[in-house]
Order: structure tokens, then C-alpha cells, then sequence
């Protein structure tokens, strides 16, 4: 026999001996994990997740296997959890335990676990305390930042009585205010919205938002033990990231140059300082690659959500005019038509408040991956240290035990009786536990302050019949992205 035939052999003897090990270890780990369909060796649960519409396939499992169950991404095993009570006693009753950041293959290309967003560990605990005390510091979630955001308001009002009345696309113009008022906190002022940087910049980092929610990145993040070293769309949302990492990055040298330790002017002068007081620490969390990537997490989070909440609101609104006349009403009623909306006036505001809460409720987002820090017993089962766990926050928002119409818009979920608004505990759309949303309290105030503000000065009229209005997600993924549209807003 020759050589060659022999190190054949011995070839096709170790890929053997690599599928009994790949395959026992899944069964090895399956023994330990709630029960889910059985996976296939490398490919694992292929044939019941279907990419671009994750978020169904789940659903059908849940059907048949109940809240908890574990599917396999190619050889990873994922623990998924649906509903209220499954979601609350991982993240909330054992918040210490299931605090970790999942796997995102997608995402840990360009940000190779730094910043606030995939970090893990003591590295995560120390930026995210940061950030919390310098964003509150630049007013982020209190009251001190709502004149900036009514002032940013003004400015897109303006856009919009520029538009007389003519079809729009309101991407654009939700976009470029929001993305100012984060904007202003990173980098110490707004942009103007014709800077074609800015521009630019909003471009990408909108495409990059569709990216990030599509089937080819979905599909990359399931086996991108492949695919990375395949040719494909899949790799766009990388270099995208990076070009918004080089803007950051440019943004940072400029603050640099100006510095004054003593006197931050912004989040970036902030990290600045605290590198520069580290600077002899060699284990210290306080560098270059963690302040680009944390700022750009902090961009986009103060971005995307907000501008894509109003936008799809935008839509739920003209497919429901009642619910827009009533709000129109309570408008009217507490603020009038000339004074400018404040937080004051949201408690006084109960029908406008509920109904931004369904327009968060509906969108429902798949919600981003977790992992157990230590091995941890949950439901009976032991699920090993880092272990990627799916809570899944669209499961919890159309729960059914705790909204009584959960695939409608319905804002009666959260009227009382006697038409106060009702709490509910199952509203989680910025997640819950230690890994909720860094921003949600300024991102509750934008979401009153913008609507209120432009129901104020506008009717927002669709160029199709409400009944024809189609509100099918244009793509599902860790968020919903609405299908686009066109509308007029008539000044009133």
C-alpha cells in the first residue's frame, strides 16, 4: 500500500473519529439541556430554523416542546425561553447567573468582545457603570435633557412645514433628529442635517441596522463556522461596521487634539480622562478599541430604536385613524396648540401613553442573546457555563396571559377600567435583569416628546385607504424592520 493511500486512510479515519465526538458531545450536553428537536452532526437544527424568519420558527417549537427548549446553531447549543414567566425567572430571578452576552458571530468580527454591548465579565461591569454615571452626568434620562430634545424637536418640525404637505419618506427625517440628541451627549453637539458626513454617516448606519437584521446574517450567526470563510452578503454588515468604527475613530483624534481632562466637554472627552488616569494600569479597561466600540454601541442604541419605533408607529397610527384622533383629542385637552409638550404632561396624558407602550408591544422584538456566567440550574436543568441563552422579549410582549388581545393593537392593554393607565409587567421591550437597555429611560422620554409634538402640529394621512395600510414586517430579526411607506403630514 502506498503512502499516499495510507495518509488517506488515516484522513478519513480522524473525520470519523471528529463526527463520534462532535456527535456524543452534543448528545453528551443534550442530556444536561431542556429537550428540543433532535440536531443533525455540524449542521444541527437547519431543517427547523428557517433564516429571515427565526422568530416563527421558534414559535413552532415552542408549540411542541412548551417555553423552554434548546435547539442547535450548526454545533452550539441554545437554550430559548418564551413567555413571561420563563424570561422573568432567568433574567430578573437569577439576573446574576444568566447576565452574560451570547454569541453573535455577526457582530464579534468587528467588536472582538469590547465594548459595552458584547463585552463579558469584569469588562463589562466596569464600562457599563461608566457609561451609566456619565450619561447621567450629561442628563440622559432626566430632566435636564428634555429642552435639548424639544429643542431638536423644533428643528424637524421645521423640516416637516417645509414639506407642505407633499408625500415623504420619513426615514430620513426621523433619523437625522434622533441620531442628533445621542449625538450631542458622544460628541458634544448636533449636526446640521444637510452635513454630508452626517449624512453619510446615517446611511450606513442605517444599512447597517437592515443588515444586522437579515436572513444572511441571521444565517452567518447560526454557522459562521462556514461562512466566514465563504464570499457572500453576509460579510457587508462587516465592513460597514467598519467604517463606522474609522468615523468614531476620527471623531476621537479630533477630541484629542482639544482636550482638557478637567473640563469633558462630551462621553468621548469623558473616556479620554479616565484613559489618560489609567494610563500606567496595563490591565486597564480604558482604551482606544473599548472607546470606539463602546461609542458606536452607544450610537446606535440611541438611534435605531427610537427612530424605528416613531416610523413604525407612524403606520400603526394611519391604519387605526381612531386611535390618532384620540390622541389628537387628549392633545388638545391637557397641552392645547401652542405650548411646547413636556414630561409633566404625560401623567395628565393616559390614552397617549398607552398607546406608545402597544406601539412597543407590537413590534416585538426577538431581543438579543444572553449566556450563564457559571453552570446554573434552571427548570431542572443544568445548563453548563456559557451556554447561549434566547429569551425571547416578542414572546413576552404578546404573552397571552397578560395581554388579552397579544397580535392586535390594542391600546386598552394598558387602560384601566376607568381609562387610567395600568402598568404591566410583561412589558419588556428594552429587556430586563442586568443587561437592559442603557438608555431606556431617555428613550421613554423621546418617545413622548416626538409624538405628542407632532400630533401637535400635524395629521399624518396615508396616500393608501387605512384598510389597505400593510404593516408585515419588510424583515424580522433581533428587531422588526417596517415595510417603507410614504405619507403627508398636513399642518393643522
Amino acid at each position: 500500500m502506498e503512502l499516499r493511500d495510507v495518509f488517506t486512510i488515516f484522513l478519513e479515519l480522524c473525520l470519523f473519529f471528529l463526527l463520534l465526538f462532535t456527535a456524543w458531545k452534543q448528545i453528551n450536553k443534550k442530556a444536561t439541556l431542556p429537550p428540543g428537536p433532535t440536531p443533525l452532526p455540524f449542521l444541527g437544527n437547519v431543517l427547523q430554523l428557517h433564516a429571515g424568519s427565526v422568530a416563527q420558527s421558534f414559535t413552532k417549537l415552542r408549540e411542541k416542546y412548551g417555553p423552554v427548549f434548546t435547539v442547535y446553531m450548526g454545533s452550539r447549543p441554545v437554550v430559548v425561553l418564551c413567555g413571561h414567566e420563563a424570561v422573568k425567572e432567568a433574567l430578573v430571578d437569577q439576573a446574576d447567573e444568566f447576565s452574560g452576552r451570547g454569541k453573535m458571530a455577526s457582530l464579534e468580527r468587528n467588536f472582538q468582545s469590547h465594548g459595552v454591548v458584547l463585552a463579558n465579565g469584569e469588562r463589562w461591569r466596569i464600562l457599563r457603570h461608566f457609561c451609566l454615571t456619565i450619561l447621567r452626568d450629561f442628563g440622559m434620562g432626566r430632566r435636564s435633557i428634555e429642552k435639548q430634545i424639544q429643542e431638536e424637536i423644533s428643528f424637524l418640525l421645521e423640516e416637516f412645514h417645509k414639506t407642505n404637505g407633499a408625500p415623504i419618506k420619513p426615514t430620513i427625517f426621523l433619523n437625522r433628529s434622533v441620531s442628533n440628541i445621542i449625538s450631542s451627549v458622544l460628541f458634544g453637539s448636533r449636526f446640521d442635517y444637510e452635513d454630508k458626513q452626517f449624512l453619510k454617516l446615517l446611511q450606513m448606519a442605517n444599512e447597517r441596522f437592515i443588515e444586522l437584521n437579515s436572513p444572511w446574517t441571521q444565517l452567518y450567526d447560526m454557522y459562521s463556522g462556514i461562512m466566514q470563510y465563504l464570499p457572500g452578503r453576509h460579510n457587508r454588515i462587516y465592513y460597514l461596521t467598519e467604517e463606522l468604527k474609522d468615523f468614531i475613530a476620527s471623531r476621537v483624534k479630533i477630541s484629542e487634539e482639544s482636550l482638557d481632562p478637567q473640563n469633558p466637554r462630551d462621553f468621548i472627552d469623558c473616556f479620554l480622562s479616565k484613559m489618560h488616569q489609567e494610563k500606567n494600569n496595563p490591565h486597564t479597561e480604558f482604551n482606544l478599541k473599548n472607546l470606539v466600540i463602546t461609542t458606536l454601541n452607544l450610537f446606535f442604541a440611541g438611534t435605531d430604536s427610537v427612530s424605528y419605533t416613531l416610523y413604525h408607529g407612524f403606520l400603526l397610527l394611519m391604519k387605526h385613524p381612531e386611535v390618532q384622533a384620540k390622541i389628537c383629542e387628549e392633545i388638545n385637552h391637557v397641552i392645547g396648540p401652542h405650548r411646547v409638550p413636556s414630561m409633566d404632561d404625560r401623567v395628565k396624558m393616559p390614552y397617549t401613553d398607552a398607546v406608545i407602550h402597544e406601539i412597543q408591544r407590537v413590534i416585538a422584538p426577538l431581543g438579543y442573546p444572553h449566556s450563564v456566567t457559571q453552570d446554573t440550574h434552571f427548570r431542572g436543568y443544568l445548563l453548563p457555563k456559557g451556554t447561549d441563552v434566547f429569551p425571547l422579549l416578542g414572546s413576552v410582549l404578546k404573552d397571552p396571559k397578560y395581554f388579552r388581545y397579544p397580535d392586535a393593537f390594542y391600546p386598552q392593554h394598558f387602560l384601566d377600567e376607568k381609562g387610567r393607565f395600568k402598568k404591566n409587567e410583561a412589558f419588556v421591550p428594552f429587556s430586563s435583569g442586568k443587561r437592559v437597555c442603557l438608555g431606556e429611560a431617555m428613550a421613554r422620554m423621546e418617545l413622548f416628546l416626538y409624538l405628542t409634538s407632532i400630533l401637535q402640529k400635524f395629521s399624518l394621512r396615508p396616500l393608501v385607504p387605512p384598510a389597505d395600510i400593510d404593516l408585515t414586517p419588510k424583515i424580522s430579526g433581533f428587531g422588526n424592520i417596517p415595510p417603507t411607506y410614504e405619507l403627508c403630514l398636513v399642518a393643522r
